[in-house]
C-alpha cells in the first residue's frame, strides 16, 4: 500500500506546470476562466478538437479527464505529444548534451543553411538547426523526441520578430535602430540556451493522471470516436473577413518534423518561403458557416464549449441558433475585454457552451 501511495504521489497533477508559449491565438490567459466555466459539467472523455498550444487539453489532464489531443498542423501534434501523451518521459541533461553536438559518424545535411539564407535565421542559426533537427530525428524513443522538438519549436519561435514565420525580415533583427517592440536581447540569445530552457519547461510538464491521454493529427472532420466533451477553438474570421492562417504563420516549424520532403512542399514564388498552401474552410467567408454547421453536427451528442470572439463570423447569435437547432441548450459566457496582437480592435473573449 506504502509503495502505492508513492507512486500516487508521484503523478499528483498540480505539481506539473503548462509551458511557457507565444503561439498566436493561444487561449493560455482563458485557460481558468475557461476551466470556471465548465468545472459543474459531468464528462470524462475529452476532445480538444483544435488542440494548438495545448492549453486546454493541459488543464483538462491536469482534471483528471481522459484526453484526445487533435491538430491538423503535424508540428502541434508534436507538441500534443510532448505534453498531453507523454506520461513520464523526459529528456536528461546528457540526452541534451548529445543533441546539441555533431556527430562524428555523421554527415550532417545542409538544407536550411543553403536554403533559408537571409531569411529567418543567420548562416550560424541556420547550421546550428541542420545538425540539431537531425540529431532530434535519430532519436528512437518518440516522448523523447517530440520533447526535443517541443524545444526546437519554441526556440526558433521566440527568436522572431512577431514570433512568426509570415515575412522574410530576418533585417528586423539584425538593424541596430532604437525599437518600439520586441526583445532584442532574446532574439540574439543563442539558439542552445533556448533550446535548454525549453526542454526544462517540457520536461516539467509532464505527468500522468492515470487516464488514457492521446495526441492526433487530423483534420477534424476525419477525427473518430464518441466524446462526453469537445473544445472547439477554430481558427478565427473577424468581422471584416480576415482570418488566421497557421499553417503559414508556422510553416517553417511544419517543414523541421518533415525534413526529408521539406524541399518538395517550398512554393519557391513566395518570398518567405513557405510551404504550398492547401484549402482551409476556415478561413473562408464562404465555407466557414457550413463548416460550423458540419462541425457541430458532428459532435452533437457531446456537450461542446466553442471558444469565440465578439466580433466573428458566423456571428456568435447564428452560432447559438446552429446549436439550438440540433437541440441544445445554450449558455453564452463572456470575459472582460481584450486586446489581441497584431489586432488594432478591442473585443470580448466567448465561451458557448451547449448540452
Amino acid at each position: 500500500m506504502l509503495s502505492q501511495l508513492s507512486l500516487f504521489s508521484e503523478q499528483i497533477p498540480h505539481l506539473a506546470k503548462f509551458p511557457s508559449t507565444r503561439y498566436q491565438g493561444s487561449k493560455q490567459k482563458f485557460t481558468d476562466w475557461i476551466w470556471e466555466c465548465i468545472k459543474n459539467i459531468p464528462f470524462h472523455s475529452a476532445l480538444d478538437a483544435f488542440g494548438g498550444t495545448g492549453c486546454i487539453s493541459f488543464r483538462l489532464k491536469e482534471e483528471g479527464k481522459s484526453v484526445t489531443y487533435n491538430d491538423i498542423l503535424p508540428f502541434n501534434s508534436i507538441i500534443g505529444k510532448a505534453i498531453i501523451e507523454n506520461t513520464s518521459a523526459i529528456l536528461e541533461n546528457e540526452e541534451v548534451d548529445k543533441l546539441l553536438s555533431k556527430c562524428q559518424n555523421i554527415v550532417y545535411p545542409t538544407f536550411i543553411e543553403d536554403t533559408f539564407r537571409d531569411i529567418y535565421f543567420t548562416d550560424e542559426e541556420n547550421h546550428w538547426l541542420d545538425i540539431v533537427s537531425t540529431n532530434i530525428r535519430r532519436i528512437e524513443n518518440p516522448y523523447k523526441q517530440a520533447i526535443a522538438y517541443f524545444a526546437l519549436f519554441q526556440s526558433c519561435i521566440i527568436k522572431r520578430p512577431y514570433n512568426l514565420f509570415h515575412r522574410k525580415n530576418l533585417y528586423v533583427r539584425l538593424q541596430d535602430v532604437e525599437r518600439s517592440f520586441g526583445n532584442k536581447k532574446t532574439w540574439d540569445t543563442p539558439f542552445e540556451e533556448h533550446f535548454r530552457r525549453f526542454v526544462e519547461e517540457a520536461n516539467a510538464a509532464v505527468f500522468n493522471n492515470g487516464e488514457n491521454c492521446r495526441s492526433i493529427n487530423k483534420d477534424i472532420f476525419d477525427v473518430k470516436g464518441n466524446y462526453d466533451f469537445v473544445y472547439i477553438d477554430t481558427p478565427y474570421l473577424n468581422d471584416s473577413g480576415m482570418g488566421v492562417d497557421y499553417a503559414d504563420f508556422y510553416h517553417f516549424l511544419n517543414g523541421l518534423v518533415d525534413y526529408d520532403n521539406w524541399s518538395k512542399k517550398i512554393d519557391y514564388n513566395s518570398r518567405h518561403l513557405r510551404l504550398y498552401r492547401q484549402p482551409n474552410v476556415w478561413n473562408n467567408q464562404e465555407t466557414i458557416h457550413k463548416a460550423f454547421e458540419q462541425l457541430l453536427a458532428k459532435f452533437q451528442d457531446a456537450t461542446m464549449a466553442i471558444s469565440y470572439r465578439s466580433n466573428g463570423i458566423p456571428s456568435i447569435d447564428e452560432i447559438v441558433l446552429m446549436l439550438e437547432n440540433l437541440g441544445k441548450k445554450v449558455t453564452v459566457y463572456q470575459s472582460c475585454d481584450i486586446k489581441y496582437v497584431l489586432s488594432t480592435k478591442h473585443c470580448k473573449e466567448v465561451l458557448i457552451v451547449a448540452q
